[in-house]
């Protein structure tokens, strides 16, 4: 039975004697559903919460541009998923509809959602686990599997202690998706990083509130052509191995190493959210015990499953080692590990800089953003480099020598930060299952 999900691994399996570290690139695509543009219902419920930050500080053009984006949200919600408004300040409000449950969309709730949104004011503070708290309380209905996705907008930080901001958030973990924006320059990427990648959605800036429509109906139209949701990766590994990591490498970075969950003898599952029409590669590496010349085991079994589907297998791979005394065989490094490599290198490269660059350490920032430079031209990340130019003077992109630049706009700094997970996948792969050992 075919389920739409496809599982390619992609190494290098020779090992040199002594050897004990496997790595892999796991590429996983989905045919998905009927998107919404077919006009079809996907299989699993689905619900959204949109939380619009009505601090004092979204005054004027900001809190009109966020009625305009929540508006263009409701209104490229499908028929029949449930939604609801919520304002944030220091407490978390209901703007639609007027009780603590979702409603399904029609064309009566749109209309009302819309005269609602009308009435959002700004004044208060900021407690964005507050916000998370009530989103969590509206999604709480919906059985597991179904698609739940929250789009949550800010333009300042977060009030609330760490203690308290993080115990919210830990309660979140797993009960829905949500992807964050800033507006403007006074929010801290960081912060909506940690709160994004937390619950498996992604942040973004809007430099101008002029943009902000377009990017919600961007956002609601992605979730809306999920089909699958609560998808995990459950990884087995022999006695004695270790995983030592497993990171999303594409379209971003996203280090799951500490969220797998055992579930059965050397297994354990790690959250991969919602799909739709899409392909993601992730990179394993797993520690093994050496082996003598000749020896072939498996290093990892790869297994795609999803609650709706009761567990069934959606699809599986997997991973190989075998020891050889050919050091040509043992030392060949495989092209889409190594590309990947260093792309998860260039986001880490970026953030360091950054993040010296504003705690004046000129030397760390020049050197780490000089790294980024030179890991964007190999990697052909035309965008990032890009990015890269307006923060550094680039003096030769091959050996990443750069010079910092006395002065940055602030949005664009904010810019490269929100786009440093983002990867580009190699050349001339396209976007599905990769060819290796022992995929579907």
């Amino acid at each position: 039975m075919s389920t739409g999900f496809r599982v390619g691994v992609d190494q290098n399996p020779y090992l040199p004697l002594g050897g004990t570290e496997v790595h892999a690139v796991i590429t996983v695509a989905s045919q998905g559903g009927a998107g919404p543009s077919a006009g079809a219902v996907p299989a699993a419920p689905a619900a959204e919460v949109v939380i619009v930050d009505a601090s004092g500080s979204m005054y004027g053009e900001k809190m009109a541009a966020a009625k305009r984006a929540a508006r263009a949200a409701v209104d490229t919600l499908r028929d029949g998923v449930h939604f609801g408004i919520v304002s944030g300040t220091g407490t978390a409000r209901m703007v639609y509809p007027p009780g603590r449950a979702l409603v399904p969309a029609g064309e009566r709730t749109r209309a009302e959602a819309r005269a609602a949104i009308g009435g959002l004011e700004a004044d208060g503070g900021t407690r964005m686990g507050t916000w998370l708290a009530l989103a969590s309380e509206l999604f709480a209905p919906f059985e597991e599997g179904a698609l739940k996705h929250a789009i949550l907008l800010t333009d300042g930080q977060n009030n609330e202690t760490p203690e308290h901001f993080e115990a919210v958030l830990r309660r979140c973990v797993g009960r829905f998706v949500c992807d964050c924006r800033g507006v403007g320059t006074d929010w801290q990427v960081e912060e909506m990083r940690r709160l994004s990648s937390a619950l498996l959605g992604d942040v973004g800036i809007i430099r101008s509130p002029d943009r902000m429509a377009e990017d919600f109906r961007r956002m609601t139209a992605r979730a809306m052509g999920k089909s699958t949701a609560d998808v995990a990766l459950r990884l087995w590994t022999p006695k004695l191995a270790e995983v030592r990591f497993l990171k999303q490498v594409a379209p971003s970075v996203e280090d799951l190493t500490g969220r797998g969950t055992p579930s059965g003898p050397q297994s354990r599952d790690y959250p991969l959210g919602s799909w739709g029409q899409e392909s993601r590669e992730y990179h394993l590496c797993v520690r093994v015990p050496t082996g003598e010349p000749g020896r072939q085991m498996r290093a990892g079994w790869v297994k795609l499953i999803a609650p709706a589907a009761d567990a069934e297998v959606l699809a599986s791979g997997n991973v190989l080692a075998e020891w050889t005394e050919d050091e040509a065989r043992a030392t060949e490094i495989n092209p889409r590990v190594a590309h990947y490599t260093g792309q998860a290198e260039l986001s880490r490269a970026i953030q360091d800089g950054l993040r010296a660059r504003r705690e004046g350490d000129a030397e760390t920032a020049t050197a780490r953003l000089g790294r980024a430079v030179a890991l964007a031209h190999e990697g052909g990340n035309e965008v990032t480099a890009e990015l890269l130019r307006r923060v550094v003077d680039i003096v030769d992109p091959a050996t990443g020598t750069v010079r910092l630049r006395p002065a940055v706009d602030k949005a664009d700094e904010m810019t490269l930060d929100t786009y440093s997970t983002r990867t580009v996948r190699t050349r001339g792969r396209g976007g599905g299952a990769a060819p290796g050992t022992g995929g579907d």
